[in-house]
Order: C-alpha cells, then structure tokens, then sequence
C-alpha cells in the first residue's frame, strides 16, 4: 500500500522494511507501445527471484533512459548519487593501477526497486564483487550488420554451441533484447585475461568455419549482412547486459533466456523478440533457462586445453 509525500506529492511505499520513494510512475517511457514507469517497476518486482540471482554478487552498471529510449541516456558505473546508505556497494578495481571505485551491488528487492524507480538498464561484468577480474562466466554477444538479422545470429550461436560443448563445457543462450544473441558459459573462475584470448580464439574460428556469415572484427565496414563474434565483453572492465533486463529500445524487449530449441527454429525476427509482457509466463513455462548458468559457476569447468 502506497503512503505520500506531503511535500513532494511523491508516492512512499515500504519494500522489505524500506522506505521507497517512487516518482512519476504515470509517465510513459515506450510510446509506442504506452508502457509507463509504473509498468517498469511492476515487471522487475514480478520478476526479482530470476533477476536478482543473476544480479547477486556483482558490481552493476546502470543504462539510465529517465525519459524513455527516446530521450537522453547515460551510462553510470559509480553509486548515483542520493543512493540510501542501506544500498551495498563494493569497491571495484579501476584500469589506472592501484585505484579503486565503488559500485552499487543489487543484493535484494528494495534495492532492486529503487534502482529501477531511476529507470535503468542493469549490466554486470563476468565477475563477482569478491572476486574482481576472475571470470566465472564467457559471454558471446553476437552483433548482426543489416540485411543480417537474428536468424543469421542464431546460425553462429548454434556453430559455438557445437565447438562448445566440443571443449566440454555448458552452453545457454539468451536474446540481446536488441537486435542479437549472447551465447553463454559457466566456468571455473579464471583470470579474465585467458577467457578473453579462448573466447577470441574461438571467434576467429567462427569466421574461418563460417566464411560469409561470421566475422570477429569491429570494422564497421566489413559487417553489412554479417554476424560479429564479439568476445571483447570478456575483459575484466566490460560488463554484459543482464538476464531479464528491460532494454532502452522503441518496444519494452528484454534480454530472455531462450531455449535452444528456439534458437533451432528462428525463421524470422520477430521470432526472438520478448517484451516484458511476455517474461512472467515464460518463467511459468520454463522456469529460468539460466538457472544452471548460475549453479554451475561454482562448479563450472574450464575448456580442453585451457589451463
């Protein structure tokens, strides 16, 4: 139940014994498709047991789109400020050598609805907070340059699936929310250095066994109609859209685990596109896709030939 702000006429609701202020929940964030802030926060409060296990332990970085995708957005790795002193942080290792930042950890509910009442994308690096620069995870983002689409996504992801598993190891896959896939890989905690040249291995692989369909460099002007294999993500200072998180797009899209099955079957875009509306019953049907992802990451193996 909702108590105000006699001054800011600002609705105060308590989330797990906090006190919440949340503003503006009228506003309309998605235009094209009247989605409101209200909207925003109701889809990561019925979504937090699935959000939050992936969210746990890690240093998060926030997208903020405060007046929609259309508006101006910035990109914030420090505590914002105003942060409640109940909100965990973790000091985070800078590139400049011996300095450190401090970062929010999304631990709980309460925290998880007053960083989402600042209308925010959540990203998180492959690492956890007591372990900074040791991965427990490998990330793929596969990129598509127009005509390529994310069916031509799902042709690469099915490819590192295969050579994957050759290595012996768990692969799952989830959308962008954008316009790709992210392929990914629970692991033995590893320095972030030797993930990122295995991952860059394999990308180079992928544009050999694929000519014409994959490519492992950024230049721009060799991906039209091509997939880039973007391994930098595994580099200690870069984070990766997380499971479950809204996107600043035209369409509430959330980046959703998807089953293989699915990615088989992708004729046609629109085939892997979940709007919010579409999470809460996939979380009936499925259960969270990623769960493993994240008991494995204890007990995550490391490939053939790594060590």
């Amino acid at each position: 139940m909702f108590a105000w702000d006699s001054y800011r006429m600002t609705p105060i609701t308590e989330v797990e014994g906090r006190r919440l202020a949340l503003s503006n929940l009228e506003k309309v964030l998605y235009p094209a498709h009247g989605f409101t802030k209200g909207e925003v926060l109701h889809y990561y409060a019925v979504t937090a047991g699935s959000l939050l296990a992936h969210l746990y332990n890690r240093p998060v970085s926030f997208l903020r789109f405060p007046d929609g995708p259309d508006g101006q957005r910035f990109f914030a790795k420090n505590v914002p400020p105003g942060t409640p002193a109940w909100v965990r942080t973790a000091e985070v290792p800078r590139r400049s050598e011996g300095r450190t930042a401090k970062q929010v950890v999304v631990q709980d509910l309460a925290t998880l609805m007053w960083a989402a009442n600042l209308v925010t994308e959540f990203h998180t690096p492959q690492w956890q907070a007591d372990a900074p620069g040791r991965a427990d995870r490998m990330v793929f983002d596969l990129d598509p340059g127009e005509p390529a689409t994310i069916v031509e996504c799902c042709e690469v992801a099915l490819w590192l699936r295969e050579r994957l598993e050759a290595d012996g190891l768990h692969v799952y896959a989830k959308t962008s929310g954008s316009k790709g896939l992210h392929v990914l890989v629970p692991l033995e905690p590893t320095p972030s250095e030797k993930v990122s040249a295995y991952a860059k291995e394999l990308a180079v692989e992928a544009e050999q066994e694929l000519p014409g369909l994959a490519l492992h460099r950024m230049t721009r002007a060799l991906r039209p109609g091509k997939v880039f294999v973007d391994y930098s993500q595994n580099a200690a200072a870069k984070t990766t859209a997380a499971p479950y998180t809204l996107r600043a797009r035209a369409l509430p899209t959330v980046s959703a685990p998807v089953t293989w099955e699915e990615i088989e079957g992708c004729e046609e875009p629109g085939d892997l596109v979940f709007l919010a509306d579409d999470i809460p019953p996939r979380l009936q049907e499925y259960g969270d896709l990623l769960g493993p992802l994240i008991n494995l990451n204890r007990a995550g193996k490391l490939p053939k030939g790594f060590r």
